[in-house]
């Protein structure tokens, strides 16, 4: 028995999120299909992060074990003959038996892409939030600086989450204006993020770049702790998780 990682890319617009749902396509129920197709075994992984519906992915984590022969390093090439062209699995190997993508010491790195320009680009149509009024990137930057370091971010968190903590650390947030494009990229890294959590962060720098909310009271927002105090939901389909780094190796994976 081996214990393999998969790094996974997706374009989640046609899929019901990550979690496996009856009736409902899903990445992750896509996974299993392919793999029990290859192995013959009755396998399900165990994914990083399970994104929601609409959400696309550069570098989910997941894994799964097998007896199987096959080199681990082998399965990303025998798995996309079989998955559908919008899931890749960009890399396979073999880790510790004891490895788990949610209970191992990580850092996840999320992208949020805003088309800010008079119309529309279509390639970015199923990937990108299109706005075409004015936002102040200069303000939606200087709010940007109150989200990083350890908080309770509980006003970032939809409700629902079965969590035991709403306390979050956010090492890195930017805000960034490609100009030719006039596309706004808002990524974030953190220790981990709540439901909905980078949507709603994002959703209320929109509302400080339309002047709704002004760069000074999101500190208090983050201290009120009440969800209806910050932005909306920004929509699915601008959100992308790029990459989940385990700093320590497999060091500090809990048995």
């Amino acid at each position: 028995m081996k214990r393999v990682m998969l790094i996974v890319s997706y374009d989640g617009t046609n899929y019901h999120g990550w979690q496996i749902q009856p009736s409902a396509a899903t990445i992750e129920g896509m996974l299993n299909k392919a793999i029990c197709s290859l192995t013959g075994e009755a396998i399900q992984v165990i994914g990083a992060s399970r994104t929601d519906a609409g959400v696309h992915a550069l570098g989910n984590v997941a894994v799964f074990d097998t007896e199987s022969r096959i080199p681990a390093e082998k399965f990303s090439y025998a798995l996309n003959q079989r998955l559908p062209e919008d899931i890749v699995i960009q890399k396979s190997l073999q880790v510790f038996d004891f490895f788990h993508p949610r209970h191992c010491d990580c850092k996840k790195t999320y992208e949020y892409t805003i088309v800010n320009r008079a119309f529309p680009l279509p390639e970015y149509r199923n990937t990108a939030y299109f706005y075409y009024g004015t936002l102040d990137l200069k303000k939606m930057q200087k709010a940007a600086e109150a989200f990083l370091g350890e908080h309770d971010f509980a006003a970032f968190c939809s409700a629902g989450a079965q969590v035991q903590s709403t306390v979050r650390t956010i090492y890195s947030l930017e805000v960034v204006k490609d100009d030719i494009e006039e596309k706004i990229r808002i990524r974030v890294q953190g220790n981990g993020f709540l439901y909905n959590m980078v949507r709603i962060l994002v959703g209320t720098l929109l509302e400080v770049g339309k002047g709704a909310i002004l760069p000074e009271d999101v500190e208090y927002i983050i201290a009120s702790c009440d969800r209806a105090q910050a932005g909306p939901t920004a929509p699915a389909k601008g959100l992308r998780l790029l990459q989940i780094e385990y700093p320590f190796a497999l060091d500090n994976c809990s048995k």
